[in-house]
């Protein structure tokens, strides 16, 4: 199984291949949050309403995310059982699974898109978005929801590309396509003023180019990984393998997701000031999070690898260096976001555009929840090491234990007369919780793995 764009992550300099692994995956991460970030920009300084256009993408994030929930969890269920497979060296279960992954995701993609066109409008109602925005939020929502077959192979070819060792690739397209998206923005809002909508139609062009692009290295992937017996079209105990990898990443970021909109429900009617202020400090805090997500990614490829191979001690090294290189990451970011939240904020925002209670609104997140971020660090690794090992039911208990404390609490704390700072507080209990619990259940699969090493030394 040999290839010039495969890498083998059993063997060589745990701390040199994660770095060299992890820092494509961690550039495809800043470029894809690029991409919605350029979107506020574009908006808030051109559009006729900026701080109302901001407003209207914010939303129809909330929404989109939870469909989008589904194209992530695509990509990290089908790269744990490839990576798993390369692994062992198995090319026919390599090609197998891709075969399986591609008919099985693009029903669940078909399915996606009906939920999105039937129930966009219904689900911003129970939002409760403002009318002064409501149809731009719509449309924005609906655009998007007609891109998730890019999304869809994207996400999957990433995670493909990531478990035979290349994160490279995918890093490269998303570049070109971001590019595009910049030039689309400006076109489209500037020149068409378009606003929302062309926003929306920017990232849809861009992620299909990217998306074809991913999917022609693919193929050639798979031409260069050959096996003695043909590989099956699709596969039930495949099948069953990828719904069991997909469904905790799944129902992690679909519960994120749903628990985001009722705090954004909760934020909406503390008024606009509070929903624009909201919406550019989370994107920024979820810029940093991704970040250390995407290297995490990583993490679980190399620990899904190395436990096939049987190399268990690799397994903890690179927790280890993942780890260092998650934190070095999250101090940087917690440093520019404390030095400056309010040029932060106006970047996305111009200032006759931006009232000072949004701003106020925008810096207190900014400020509160970005110094907790170091402690949000540990559990993402952990939770990344704990999917990797297959250990999903840790996984899954932590996360859901972090967002249902960090919705009860935006309710409980808004409503005591915390007013905004509840919600910023609400982020910051929740992670600690969270990190508790993860690094409970590292510790327990990493002990694991040390005496199934100690039983293969013997």
């Amino acid at each position: 199984m040999k290839s010039s764009k495969t890498v083998n992550l059993t063997t060589g300099n745990v701390w040199n291949i994660l770095l060299l692994y992890s820092l494509p995956l961690f550039g495809s991460a800043m470029v894809q949050q690029f991409y919605s970030l350029i979107d506020l920009l574009v908006v808030g300084n051109f559009a006729a309403e900026g701080a109302l256009a901001v407003d209207a993408i914010g939303n129809a994030t909330v929404i989109v995310n939870i469909l989008l929930a589904f194209a992530l969890g695509t990509n990290g269920g089908c790269s744990v059982i490839v990576a798993k497979h390369f692994g062992k060296g198995d090319c026919k279960r390599v090609r197998e699974t891709v075969n399986t992954a591609l008919i099985s995701f693009a029903v669940l993609c078909a399915a996606i898109m009906v939920l999105g066109f039937g129930f966009g409008n219904l689900s911003l109602k129970a939002l409760s978005v403002h009318g002064s925005y409501f149809d731009d939020c719509l449309a924005y929502l609906y655009i998007y929801v007609g891109s998730m077959p890019f999304v869809f192979l994207y996400n999957l070819g990433c995670g493909i590309c990531s478990a035979l060792g290349d994160s490279k690739t995918p890093f490269i397209f998303l570049v070109i396509s971001s590019i595009l998206n910049i030039g689309l923005d400006l076109l489209f809002v500037c020149v068409f003023h378009l606003d929302v909508a062309g926003a929306a139609w920017a990232t849809f062009i861009s992620q299909a180019v990217s998306s074809v692009l991913t999917v022609i290295v693919i193929i050639r992937k798979l031409k260069a990984i050959r096996s003695e017996e043909k590989p099956k079209i699709f596969d039930k105990d495949l099948l069953k393998d990828l719904t069991i990898a997909s469904v905790p990443v799944i129902l992690q970021q679909s519960f994120v997701s749903v628990g985001n909109f009722f705090i954004n429900k909760r934020i909406n009617l503390i008024g606009e000031d509070a929903t624009t202020g909201f919406t550019t400090a989370f994107k920024l805090i979820s810029m940093a999070n991704m970040g250390v997500i995407s290297m995490t990614n990583g993490l679980s490829n190399f620990a899904s690898q190395n436990k096939a191979a049987k190399e268990y001690d690799r397994v903890k090294k690179g927790v280890i260096a993942v780890l260092c290189y998650a934190l070095v990451t999250c101090l940087l970011f917690l440093t520019v976001f404390v030095s400056c939240p309010q040029t932060l904020t106006r970047l996305f925002v111009q200032n006759e555009k931006l009232t000072q209670e949004a701003m106020d609104y925008s810096v207190q997140f900014i400020i509160i929840v970005s110094c907790f971020l170091p402690v949000v660090c540990v559990k993402i690794v952990a939770d990344g090491a704990i999917r990797g090992t297959g250990n999903n039911l840790g996984f899954t208990v932590s996360t859901f234990a972090d967002l249902i404390l960090r919705v009860a609490l935006v309710y409980i704390l808004t409503s005591v007369g915390w007013g905004f700072g509840g919600v910023c507080w609400a982020w910051a209990i929740g992670w600690c919780i969270g990190t508790g619990l993860s690094v409970i259940f590292l510790v327990l699969v990493l002990r694991k793995l040390s005496k199934l090493a100690k039983i293969e030394n013997k």
